[in-house]
C-alpha cells in the first residue's frame, strides 16, 4: 500500500485547490488505515509510520482552516498546508516499515493515546505557523486569530498528549517521569506555547511578536520531534 502514501505525498504538493488536499488526505488516512488493520494496532513505531502519521495530522487539523471564511484571501494558504503535510509523506518513503506487534512496553492503549495526541498537536502547531506567516504577510488580524485558536487548540491536545504519556510512563517504568532529553524538550515545548499563548494578552503591540514566535514554535516543535530522535539517546528515540 505504500502507492497510497506516494500518492498522498505527490497530491499534497499539488494542492493549489482544496478538492486536490481533500483527495490526498484521502489517500493518507487510506495508508494510515491500512497499516493500522495489517498491524492491529495504530502505525505509530519507526520513521515510516511516525512520519507518515505526522503527514496525515497536518492534513486533518489543517482541513478546518483551509475552509475557513478567515483564509479565503490568503491564495497559498492551501497549498502551504498540502506542501508541509507533503514533506512529511515524502520524508516517510525512504525507511523501511517495522511490521511487528508491540512490544509489552507499548502494548497499551495509553502509548497510542498520548503519541496520537502529540502529532495532532504538532500538526496544529504546523498550521499555527502557516497563518503567522500569512499574517506577516498582509492577512490580517483574522489570520492571527485564527493562529491563536490553532495553537490553543494543539496546546490543549499537547497536555492531553502529556498526561497520557505519565500514565504510560508509570506502567511501563514504574514512575511519571524520566530525566530523559525528550521529556526536558516535551517540557520546553509545553512551557513555550504556554507564554506563548499568554503573550496574546499584551495586545496589538505585540501582534507581530506573536504571529513570529508561533513560526519558531512550530522549530522548536520539529527539534522535540525529530531533533531529539535523532540526535539525542532516548527512550523516545526512533
Amino acid at each position: 500500500m505504500k502507492w497510497l502514501l506516494i500518492t498522498s505525498a505527490l497530491l499534497y504538493v499539488a494542492s493549489i485547490r482544496r478538492p486536490i488536499f481533500v483527495a490526498a488526505l484521502g489517500c493518507s488516512l487510506a495508508y494510515l488505515a491500512s497499516r493500522g488493520i495489517a498491524l492491529g494496532r495504530l502505525p505509530l513505531i519507526g520513521p515510516q509510520d511516525t512520519l507518515a502519521f505526522f503527514s496525515g495530522a497536518l492534513g486533518l487539523m489543517g482541513l478546518p482552516f483551509l475552509y475557513s471564511r478567515q483564509t479565503a484571501g490568503v491564495r497559498w494558504f492551501c497549498w502551504g498546508c498540502g506542501a508541509l503535510a507533503g514533506l512529511f509523506a515524502a520524508l516517510a518513503l525512504p525507511f523501511p516499515t517495522i511490521n511487528m506487534p508491540l512490544p509489552p512496553i507499548l502494548d497499551t492503549y495509553w502509548f497510542e493515546l498520548h503519541v496520537a495526541l502529540a502529532f495532532f498537536a504538532y500538526g496544529l502547531f504546523g498550521i499555527a505557523a502557516l497563518l503567522g506567516v500569512a499574517f506577516l504577510q498582509g492577512g490580517g488580524k483574522p489570520a492571527l486569530d485564527l493562529q491563536y485558536r490553532a495553537a490553543l487548540v494543539g496546546y490543549s491536545f499537547f497536555s492531553l498528549s502529556m498526561v497520557s504519556g505519565g500514565i504510560w510512563g508509570y506502567y511501563a517504568w514504574g514512575t511519571y517521569w524520566l530525566w530523559t532529553a525528550k521529556e526536558l524538550w516535551t517540557s520546553i515545548l509545553w512551557i513555550f506555547y504556554s507564554l506563548y499563548l499568554h503573550l496574546r494578552l499584551k495586545g496589538q503591540a505585540w501582534e507581530r511578536g506573536f504571529a513570529w514566535l508561533g513560526i519558531v514554535g512550530f522549530l522548536v516543535t520539529m527539534f522535540t520531534y525529530l531533533g531529539v530522535s535523532m540526535l539525542m539517546r532516548s527512550s523516545h528515540s526512533f
